[in-house]
């Protein structure tokens, strides 16, 4: 297969994890002779440092005559110390979304079992969680109408949606219920939106056309303190836009680190990868910040164009690093090894197959790999 990947590396530690995730790529297409085309563009605040915009118009037409976009992190502190800044990094983002109509935002949640002693939550909760998260991602607050007075004292951001935007999420979210485990929650405030309320409807209205989805409701508030109470009761969660971007980095503290954490943005005709960190900027140029959440959005991306066993074979690789403790310090605050060992060691994985004859397992143990 011959795929075209435009690649945003964008700001922080975005260029550090996805060069690792492009040597796990460039390891599948060596293995099972795939062609995997990178083209590099700008995106957040090194674009408008560079090119005076957060989404450059050459960045946006390669993103949209491309198979795919990875892409890093957007974000730097300068942008959130001047509140009153005209042009921000997000805007980038959010246009991006927008132009490439990427409506459905998809974040699994399956703790890998090395890790399941470093969640802060007790071991029997976090055993044998496994839920995704689908979340509108073009509508809601974050693209309403915002208004300030002229003397500044008093802000709104309107919150619309239509029933065609709900729609197009929910049959992706009940397809989705349907391979797994048929139950799908819809997360809302109905008792107090009325943007809510409409999703309710819609959703129960769809719903009757997935009769083996067990179809369930909670509220926002209640769905936070269950997903830390009791997560293995999720399957499928459906939401909006803002309560979706909470809850699903609320869910993230549940596989001990942020950094492990991937996901996918879908439209009608383009495709983004992403970790979900963000733009980490006090570990920029460090080598501490941890490359398996870009690395396992790419495998995303391979499952998305149906090379499940390639997928499944940087899975293993990530698994297996976690094995053997090579992870960054998130993971393990005394490890010797950075984000380019991770990277390394997931490649090199990749490449032999399951030969581990080229790594030496005391001297890993000790920070002297020999696989780099």
């Amino acid at each position: 297969m011959n795929l075209k990947i435009a690649v945003l590396s964008g700001d922080g530690v975005g260029p550090e994890v996805i060069l690792q995730a492009k040597k796990a790529l460039c390891a599948i297409g060596v293995v099972y002779e795939h062609d995997f085309i990178f083209e590099d563009a700008l995106v957040g605040a090194i674009a408008i440092d560079k090119a005076g915009s957060p989404l450059p118009e050459q960045t946006l037409n390669l993103c949209l005559n491309t198979d795919a976009v990875l892409l890093g992190a957007i974000g730097d502190p300068k942008y959130d110390i001047d509140t009153d800044a005209k042009v921000r990094p997000e805007q980038g983002l959010l246009r991006l979304r927008k132009e490439l109509n990427l409506y459905a935002n998809i974040r699994p949640l399956k703790p890998f079992k090395g890790l399941v002693d470093i969640s802060p939550l007790k071991r029997e909760v976090v055993e044998g969680v496994d839920f995704i998260i689908y979340r509108e991602l073009t509508g809601g607050i974050y693209f309403g109408e915002k208004k300030l007075n002229e003397s500044g004292t008093i802000a709104s951001d309107l919150c619309e949606y239509t029933e065609d935007e709900i729609s197009k999420i929910a049959h992706l979210a009940f397809k989705s219920a349907q391979n797994r485990r048929k139950k799908l929650t819809l997360v809302d405030m109905a008792n107090v939106l009325e943007t809510s309320r409409l999703w309710r409807n819609v959703v129960k209205s769809i719903g009757a056309d997935y009769p083996d989805v067990t179809l369930d409701f909670l509220y926002a508030d209640n769905a936070a303190k269950q997903i830390i109470s009791n997560p293995k009761q999720f399957d499928v969660i459906l939401t909006e836009n803002l309560f979706g971007d909470i809850l699903s980095d609320e869910a993230s503290v549940i596989t001990g680190s942020i950094g492990v954490l991937a996901s996918a943005s879908l439209g009608e005709k383009n495709v983004l990868f992403e970790p979900v960190h963000g733009s980490y900027p006090h570990a920029k140029g460090r080598n501490i910040a941890n490359p398996f959440a870009a690395i396992l959005s790419a495998a995303m991306l391979l499952e998305y164009f149906g090379l499940n066993e390639e997928a499944k074979k940087v899975y293993q690789g990530v698994e297996k690093a976690i094995e053997y403790n090579v992870v960054t310090i998130d993971l393990n605050p005394d490890t010797k090894f950075g984000t380019n060992e991770v990277g390394e060691f997931v490649s090199n994985f990749i490449l032999n197959k399951d030969d581990l004859m080229y790594f030496n397992n005391d001297n890993v143990h000790l920070g002297q790999s020999t696989i780099v």
